[in-house]
């Protein structure tokens, strides 16, 4: 399955919440799911029909899904790693994509969306603990040192993004250095740090079936 490329936006009306994947738009009145907050298509605004429990268990493991950017085959495995450890399934899978260089990465404030996030890391603009690093799916630890490379400072869309950083503000497991362009992870994210509403019982309960 291929990576979708359609309009973002219509994915937020699909999934009937904002899924944050157009960065500073989403925080502003553009917002298309502000305005039209009804599912996409001719028959989006008709008569609503009721969600079967199969339904929305499906519809929040896709909105989580789509919100961190990830193919099904890639996100079925990470539940498969997280229902293997000892800790809460549901809690011990949203770490793990929290922990992805992509996202710690956006949540850093050095890219506008985890889309473009994903995008900065594989052409190579970020080392990890002083090694480039280009692969988004890396499993950042407590200790890392993200670095954006020396060269790299001055990409418009990071600096940017720096600007903004202060309205989306960063996480208490993660540190920014926005001077010398250094975000260094403190410790690993808990549920309490991820503030979206998520249901993740539901996400297990689907795969659980």
């Amino acid at each position: 399955m291929s990576r979708y490329t359609g309009p973002r936006c219509r994915l937020c009306r699909r999934e009937g919440s904002k899924l944050f994947l157009k960065g500073d738009r989403c925080f502003s009145d553009k917002c298309s799911f502000e305005r039209r907050s009804y599912p996409p298509g001719q028959h989006g605004q008709g008569r609503r029909v009721k969600v079967s429990d199969y339904g929305i268990r499906l519809r929040e493991k896709q909105r989580v899904r789509r919100m961190y950017g990830i193919k099904e085959e890639q996100f079925r495995s990470y539940f498969a790693e997280a229902d293997r450890r000892k800790e809460l399934t549901g809690t011990t899978l949203l770490v793990l994509l929290e922990r992805r260089l992509d996202n710690v990465v956006y949540r850093l404030g050095f890219a506008d969306s985890r889309s473009q996030a994903r995008q900065l890391v594989r052409h190579g603009h970020f080392t990890v603990n002083g090694v480039k690093t280009d692969i988004p799916s890396f499993q950042v630890k407590e200790g890392d040192k993200i670095a954006l490379r020396e060269k790299s400072h001055q990409i418009v869309p990071v600096v940017q993004a720096l600007e903004a950083v202060a309205r989306r503000g960063v996480p208490d497991w993660l540190e920014l250095d926005a001077e010398k362009r250094v975000g260094t992870v403190k410790g690993m994210p808990e549920r309490s740090h991820i503030t979206i509403p998520i249901q993740e019982q539901l996400i297990v309960e689907f795969y659980s079936k």
